[in-house]
């Protein structure tokens, strides 16, 4: 896959892949290449499904909020600052992408298999989005949004809210995307159950899995999918080898979060930091964490999407350390 983004990549699906009519997908190709970003600063399009978010005219990722398939909100095309795709390709590509799990893993997301025994992971259950409760707003190398989300069952009963707060910044090399939620239930009973699939997950670009030679890292020194797999830490990094760049995503439970988050890492590209399976991952009894009706539960999780010379790479703990210091 080419490493640099071009206008054309704006468009996130050709029209035979989306379903979209030719005049419409015209007219959103219209807004996306004719807007204008501000040298070194954020720029967003807006679409009716998505926003697109640039960096100096080049891709960082698409947030998208509304997807037939895939029911709660995720960032997908993700890309290092030089242009390199760190996330698989969304939907994968014959041939180039295994095509597992497509629907569940689009890229970077936020999605919960139990939540009061409603899977919000494998798409039985929607979290749907609301509104932007904060438009989209850039000051100097930084990027702010909110939105407002509804947890809705398998039955159509309403759970929970969501306040989602998000923040894009510019590092040398890399870029920093925080999400903040915020979990307020609507009903009585309203827990975290323990499964594997909670909490916040990528899906790595094919070419820098652990299969394709891609490298599993945590702050804990250990090494591969395997190793790490069911661990905590403080951070886990996959990176891998593209267009002769060491590339990757670096994920970081927020040391505030209620308890410390397990990873559940994968050979194939999966990368998932989960403070609910304590069961699930041989950590103990079952957990289940309570949320009264009308408290507010909170989680934040950062991703580090870096990009570097082979003989350079990231200190991934001086990373750490500065992003957790509020630097």
């Amino acid at each position: 896959m080419n490493s640099q983004a071009h206008s054309s990549d704006l468009i996130a699906d050709r029209p035979a892949a989306s379903g979209i009519p030719f005049v419409l997908f015209a007219r959103l190709m219209f807004v996306a290449t004719s807007f204008t970003a501000a040298a070194g600063e954020f720029a967003v399009a807006q679409r009716d499904d998505r926003i697109v978010i640039t960096h100096d005219g080049t891709l960082v990722a698409h947030y998208v909020f509304q997807d037939p398939k895939i029911l709660r909100p995720y960032f997908a095309h993700v890309r290092t600052p030089d242009g390199l795709p760190v996330t698989r390709n969304h939907p994968p590509v014959a041939g180039t992408d295994p095509a597992d799990h497509d629907t569940m893993h689009p890229g970077l997301w936020l999605a919960f298999g139990d939540l009061s025994g409603r899977d919000f992971w494998r798409n039985k259950a929607t979290i749907r989005h609301e509104r932007f409760s904060e438009k989209p707003s850039s000051r100097k190398d930084e990027l702010t949004f909110a939105t407002e989300s509804a947890l809705i069952g398998t039955n159509g009963d309403a759970l929970a809210n969501l306040s989602s707060q998000f923040s894009l910044s510019s590092r040398p090399n890399a870029f920093l995307l925080a999400w903040d939620a915020a979990i307020t239930p609507m009903a009585d009973g309203f827990y975290f159950g323990d499964q594997e699939e909670m909490g916040f997950g990528v899906r790595v670009a094919t070419s820098i899995s652990e299969k394709n030679g891609g490298v599993i890292r945590t702050s804990e020194g250990l090494t591969s999918a395997k190793a790490t797999w069911g661990k905590t830490a403080a951070w886990s990094d996959y990176s891998g080898i593209l267009s002769n760049r060491l590339a990757g995503v670096m994920l970081v439970p927020d040391p505030k979060n209620f308890r410390a988050s397990w990873f559940h890492n994968r050979d194939y590209g999966l990368m998932v930091a989960n403070p609910f399976g304590q069961k699930a991952f041989a950590q103990g009894e079952a957990s289940r964490v309570p949320v009264k009706r009308g408290e507010t539960f909170h989680l934040r999780f950062i991703a580090f999407v870096h990009s570097t010379a082979t003989n350079h790479p990231p200190d991934l703990s001086a990373v750490y350390n500065t992003i957790t210091s509020g630097k």
